[in-house]
């Protein structure tokens, strides 16, 4: 079974709205590409080794951002967020409304990110936030940027090919 893992808000966005890589298709390393974010959502797609789990927050804000600030229509946000939630069912993981249990963090809405991250057990949390950055290990739960994951699992993918 694929190990749980977290993304937050900003590396979901910054996977479809940043780069040159369209939400319809995710590059997966190896080898990595220019959009550290995209390749994240791009392992997460592979199920290979890890199953993506989400939140209602996460998708309400993801929408909210991508129409808002990036000025997406409805129905361009809405796909997306339809892709993810493809994503996560694809990669065992799932769409949760956990309980509010942490309170660790001065942003709620960090908060939030972290409350899924222990509902679901989860291996790591990538993000791109200062504030959950400063914390890891949090709880014994890694914090990692999207380019330090991606190196890690291109990293992780070259060494089992080169075991073949």
């Amino acid at each position: 079974m694929p190990a749980p893992v977290v993304y937050d808000i900003n590396v979901l966005v910054t996977a479809a709205a940043t780069g040159n890589s369209p939400f319809r298709s995710w590059p997966s390393p190896p080898p990595t590409s220019g959009n550290a974010s995209a390749d994240c959502l791009g392992i997460a797609n592979d199920a290979a080794e890890f199953s993506l789990w989400l939140s209602p927050h996460i998708l309400r804000n993801i929408e909210r951002i991508l129409v808002e600030l990036f000025k997406w229509e409805e129905a361009k946000a809405g796909a997306y967020l339809t892709a993810l939630v493809t994503i996560a069912d694809h990669s065992e993981g799932d769409v949760i409304d956990p309980p509010r249990t942490v309170h660790d963090c001065p942003d709620d809405e960090d908060n939030l990110i972290l409350d899924l991250a222990t509902d679901v057990g989860a291996l790591l949390v990538v993000s791109n936030d200062a504030d959950l950055i400063s914390m890891s290990p949090w709880r014994g739960t890694p914090v990692v940027t999207p380019d330090v994951f991606r190196q890690k699992v291109d990293g992780m993918r070259r060494h089992a090919r080169r075991r073949r």
